[in-house]
């Protein structure tokens, strides 16, 4: 099959399920979550979830699995933690759940981000992969961040991706 074919066979709207990881952002300070939540809206996307999970390895694990349980939810962004500070536990509570690594998405933005940021690059642990069916992505918390990852790697690929994973 073509990627043509592929493209053309992939769910072209997606339930997104949205996760800030954060000991001081509430709702109307967590200026990464509202982007995310912006950018899925503007490509066309559905939002059915949008939280903030405190930075403690046991809260984050049990929100990104309650997600994965969750109606409508096919792509589970969780932004924040990927760096290397001992508060930075976002990969290590979202690895476990997943049962298929992607470990191109990692490379391609820190590739991409090599570009804004220089070396500096180098300390984000982005990481995604694929649980239950469903694509997860975990991206660093800043605004830049989230939008190079959502407008250059997941918007344009996740249905791809989830119809690929879906494929019987």
């Amino acid at each position: 099959m073509s990627r043509q074919e592929h493209l053309a066979e992939a769910p072209e709207v997606l339930g997104y399920a949205l996760v800030t990881v954060s000991d001081t952002r509430t709702e109307a300070d967590d200026v990464s979550g509202r982007r995310m939540k912006e950018l899925a809206e503007e490509a066309g996307q559905r939002v059915v979830e949008r939280l903030i999970v405190r930075d403690e390895e046991a809260a984050i694990r049990s929100a990104v699995g309650a997600l994965l349980g969750t109606d409508g939810v096919d792509v589970v962004v969780v932004s924040g933690g990927t760096g290397v500070a001992p508060r930075d536990v976002t990969i290590e509570a979202v690895e476990p759940l997943l049962e298929r690594d992607l470990p191109g998405f990692g490379e391609l933005f820190r590739a991409l981000s090599f570009r804004q940021v220089g070396a500096a690059a180098m300390l984000s642990r982005a990481v995604a992969g694929m649980a239950r069916g469903r694509a997860v992505f975990v991206v660093p918390g800043s605004p830049k961040a989230v939008e190079l990852a959502m407008g250059e790697l997941i918007l344009p690929e996740a249905g791809h991706l989830v119809g690929q994973a879906r494929r019987s």
